[in-house]
């Protein structure tokens, strides 16, 4: 069987897309990458926050979709609204890897001592999320921040470029092209702090790949039903109900973590800015749904 799978255009989009091809290639089937370029793909200056909806990573992926031009998407889970069309399915989750934040400073910023930011005074950290933006604040009150957009080689270059003294990057999709062997990715130079989530909470589903297909589309289906790791999932459901449960998106400062404990509970860690400062809450438990309800009522 063909598979068309649709993915954006960026290097990390690329690679990750080219992942999921090969195992299904593996499995015995054909596939065909179709490049769509999205909403968010034509503005690269502004915000996110100040772009659109949630969803501005995605709409016309998932229009293909619908459309029958593609068969499958491949998205970064994080990119996808809570609520898709009904015409549409998770069909498969992969494996999740390091869904924290990274931060990639130039060595002359460096202040080691200076906490879990080892960055000089008043540095200058290039972001254009919000929830990395208000952590930051609370952190390190006297870190400047400006809007950095664009790819992740493309964010590194203007680190090295002398643009920013800092960047805040997601671990996952370094790690992810750095595996590729990404030729435009340079890091010489540059020192990397991984920042610990259950203090600097990532993006719900950080690090996490979802592969959406129609409903209908049984064959695709069962496809990539081999490549859902359940025990991932089930973290990740918790992070996107709780998401769900507080509409938070682009606009909202907000960062939810699930992780799986040794004995098999969740513990779900999240952060929350409705404008009147940053709350936190956390809370443990076996059924992802409940735990969800349970923080965010803490959050309320």
């Amino acid at each position: 069987m063909l598979i068309r799978i649709g993915t954006r255009g960026s290097a990390l989009a690329r690679t990750q897309s080219a992942s999921i091809a090969t195992r299904i290639e593996a499995a015995g089937h054909q596939t065909e990458t179709v490049i769509i370029r999205t909403q968010g793909d034509k503005d690269q200056v502004r915000p996110f926050a100040e772009v659109g909806a949630p969803g501005l990573f995605v709409r016309e992926i998932e229009s293909a979709l619908i459309d029958e031009r593609i068969d499958l998407a491949v998205h970064s889970f994080k990119d996808l609204p809570t609520v898709s069309p009904p015409e549409l399915t998770i069909a498969a989750m992969p494996e999740r890897v390091d869904p924290a934040d990274l931060l990639l400073l130039a060595g002359e910023a460096l202040e080691a001592g200076a906490g879990m930011l080892p960055l000089r005074e008043g540095a200058t950290v290039g972001t254009a999320s919000l929830r990395r933006e208000k952590l930051l604040a609370e952190i390190r009150p006297d870190l400047k921040v400006e809007s950095l957009r664009g790819n992740v080689p493309t964010r590194v270059r203007r680190l090295k470029d002398g643009d920013y003294d800092a960047i805040l990057l997601a671990a996952a999709g370094l790690a992810r092209l750095r595996a590729a062997g990404e030729t435009s990715l340079d890091l010489d130079g540059i020192e990397v702090v991984r920042l610990d989530p259950a203090v600097f909470v990532p993006a719900p589903s950080q690090g996490a790949l979802a592969l959406q297909a129609r409903a209908s589309h049984r064959e695709v289906l069962a496809a990539v039903a081999p490549l859902h790791q359940v025990d991932a999932a089930r973290a990740v459901l918790a992070e996107r109900e709780l998401q769900r449960l507080v509409e938070g998106g682009c606009q909202l400062p907000f960062g939810a973590w699930c992780r799986t404990l040794s004995d098999g509970t969740l513990k779900l860690h999240a952060v929350i800015d409705r404008g009147t400062g940053l709350r936190r809450a956390e809370a443990e438990g076996n059924d992802p749904l409940a735990l969800a309800r349970r923080v965010f009522e803490t959050l309320e």
